[in-house]
């Protein structure tokens, strides 16, 4: 079978699904809070089947995340939400937690699986773990470095996800550090949601230009890492090996923002199908991204050329 991989985005809402996968994503993931951890919108189930339907009809794929902490309360909802997922034909849901692997197993048998724990996803050996118990593709952590993730996959079983573009999560705590902080100053408004607080950053005294996005949902707070990964110009080492999927993280972006950069991705990409042997880099795609790059968030590697200690 030929190389082709997979260009998945998340997407906030219907229209951005649709307009994502007209830009020349394959995948796209979207999910609710009650299961999936920093989602880049909220999707009911009947938001999710209408999904289903727009990627299903553009021979594309559409995954929920539910790759929140579980407690014992959401486990008692797992059932009839997986079914409800198998019935509506969704495509993959990524998990953490075992307990949906084994709901998933008994309500949602036909669903493949796909294995993200953030940071523990660190070995080729953890993902023959997961392999054995049927999950069908392992979500590598953001930590790794390019040695790291080309060595994984040559050695994984499993299919490998990478993140090449987009924030990526720093902290997360089950308080809600916001509401404690508006309740401090008197103030009533709740935010519900991470569109409403949106715009919201942590700053640290010795360094004043990096501001870290912070948002809080009902589950908790999460604080944001404050540049953007970019992986476009060394986008062949990762096409290179063969990776799988190519992640585009959409959260606390505009539409217009994704659009822009899954049309340049996917320029890369296919650029680069056509004779990988004599592939070059566009620069034009990189200085396209510069150009509607927040000028507060530097585009940066991320931990790809880095020599990680854990």
């Amino acid at each position: 079978m030929s190389y082709n991989p997979e260009l998945l985005c998340t997407a906030a809402n219907l229209d951005e699904c649709t307009r994502l996968l007209d830009a020349g994503a394959t995948a796209i993931l979207v999910g609710e809070a009650k299961f999936g951890s920093r989602l880049a919108g909220q999707f009911n189930l009947n938001m999710i089947k209408e999904a289903v339907a727009i990627a299903h009809a553009r021979n594309s794929k559409l995954y929920v995340s539910m790759n929140n902490l579980i407690d014992n309360a959401t486990v008692e909802l797992l059932p009839a939400y997986l079914t409800a997922l198998a019935e509506y034909e969704v495509d993959a849901i990524v998990y953490g937690d075992p307990a949906v692997l084994v709901a998933a197993k008994e309500y949602a048998p036909l669903v493949s699986l796909h294995w993200n724990a953030e940071m523990t996803s660190t070995n080729y050996a953890t993902a023959e773990y997961w392999a054995r118990r049927g999950t069908s593709r392992y979500v590598l952590a953001r930590e790794l470095n390019m040695e790291q993730v080309v060595d994984t996959k040559e050695k994984s079983v499993l299919p490998i996800q990478v993140q090449v573009h987009g924030m990526t999560a720093i902290y997360h705590s089950k308080r809600s550090l916001i509401q404690s902080y508006t309740d401090y100053h008197g103030e009533q408004e709740r935010h519900a949601n991470i569109q409403k607080a949106a715009g919201l950053y942590l700053m640290e005294d010795d360094r004043p230009d990096e501001r870290y996005p912070i948002f809080e949902d009902e589950y908790g707070t999460h604080i944001m890492s404050s540049d953007d990964i970019c992986m476009i110009d060394n986008l062949h080492e990762l096409l290179d090996c063969k990776v799988d999927s190519l992640k585009i993280e959409g959260i606390l972006k505009s539409t217009e923002y994704n659009v822009a950069i899954v049309k340049a991705y996917r320029t890369a990409i296919d650029q680069y199908l056509v004779d990988p042997e004599n592939y070059e880099f566009d620069e034009q795609l990189l200085d396209s991204i510069r150009e509607i790059q927040d000028p507060l968030r530097e585009l940066s590697y991320g931990f790809f050329f880095k020599e990680q200690v854990y």
